[in-house]
């Protein structure tokens, strides 16, 4: 069974993409997850239900910018491998408050980096030899695409919002401690994540909320800016594959072949609440609005993932409209999940207009 007796440290595992590599580890593989998130305002311990009851899940509440705190956990658990997932990840977030992504993103993967580095040489040649440190990272760090083309491994870093631009720096640190320190580190760059359990704050959540209650649906500029979706389960099997049977020094972009643009999205989103909510008020495409756009605003991400199936053996198993119709279903069946995010206080006003002011 993959990963029987492994013990496998996954940072900011109460998140998004990390609760869901989380819950993929517990129930498809043997390895003992140490799940080790800040709790920020985004984390959400009920992400993993069942997971506190599980033998081979362990939670400690640890900031990756913490070296002594981390230093602790690495002497405590004795990792085979680290998954670090741990992120500020919202680009609208980021134009207001860039230090939070530098400090977590840049600061936060150093600290990690030295102490996976520190615990690496103390492990015996054997342990060594399987020892392995996986960056999670976005396409975003590559800028836009124009009308044509597709990110690949090889595609040169542009960031231009803080969000991708702290993330880059991260990515250049693994690669780095790798060269320099022969740490055995491998990186991933994904595209737009989606699906059950996502906060509030980003666009498919907070369309499938905001249309639940019949409120105006916020596009930004012309709504013709384009994502390449990814379903946040196949990626989670990806990861773990990645981890598995990836290459040392090697960068494999995950990507789920589903370029959609913003706007087709929404209507997508309000076709299925229509569907499975109807809403006496009537269509919910009608609450469409269009709004100034983002600041730096990318116009158009797409991921080539051929080297992650060629080699490794992944594939998406959800298309964007499979995906997209479980997501929402998810939503309207799982109300009391966000709702008490709502209740926490967590406001769905817009984020990200500083630089436009």
């Amino acid at each position: 069974m993959r990963f029987k007796g492994s013990t496998i440290f996954v940072t900011g595992g109460a998140g998004f993409i990390g609760s869901a590599v989380v819950r993929h580890l517990l129930r498809d593989t043997h390895a003992r997850v140490v799940n080790i998130d800040k709790l920020t305002y985004a984390a959400n311990l009920d992400s993993l239900p069942g997971a506190a009851g599980n033998l081979h899940y362990a939670f400690e509440q640890a900031d990756i910018c913490d070296a002594i705190a981390l230093r602790k956990l690495f002497e405590k658990y004795q990792p085979d491998a680290v998954m670090n997932l741990a992120a500020e990840s919202h680009v609208d977030r980021s134009i207001d408050g860039p230090g939070e992504f530098i400090q977590t993103n840049i600061v936060g993967t150093f600290t990690i980096l030295q102490e996976a580095l520190r615990h690496f040489r103390t492990l015996s040649p054997e342990k060594r030899a399987g020892f392995r440190f996986l960056h999670i990272s976005t396409d975003e760090v590559f800028g836009t695409l124009g009308d044509e083309g597709l990110f690949t491994e090889t595609t040169a870093y542009a960031p231009n919002s803080p969000y991708s631009a702290s993330k880059a720096s991260s990515d250049h640190l693994v690669r780095a401690w790798r060269e320099t320190y022969e740490l055995p580190t491998m990186v991933t760059n994904c595209s737009n994540n989606y699906g059950p359990y996502h906060f509030p704050e980003k666009l498919i959540p907070h369309m499938i909320i905001k249309g639940l209650g019949f409120e105006k649906l916020p596009v930004y500029g012309d709504g013709q800016n384009i994502r390449d979706w990814l379903f946040v389960e196949d990626h989670a099997k990806a990861l773990t594959l990645v981890l598995e049977r990836g290459q040392i020094g090697e960068t494999y972009n995950v990507g789920g072949r589903n370029e959609r643009t913003n706007l087709h999205v929404v209507e997508t989103i309000c076709d299925l609440l229509d569907e499975v909510a109807p809403a006496p008020q009537g269509a919910r495409r009608q609450l469409i609005s269009f709004v100034t756009d983002r600041p730096g605003h990318d116009r158009r991400y797409a991921i080539d993932a051929s080297k992650l199936e060629r080699e490794l053996g992944w594939n998406a198993q959800e298309n964007f409209e499979t995906g997209i119709a479980k997501t929402v279903r998810w939503y309207v069946e799982q109300q009391p999940w966000w709702q008490t995010i709502l209740q926490r206080g967590y406001q769905t006003e817009r984020l990200g207009r500083k630089a436009a002011q």
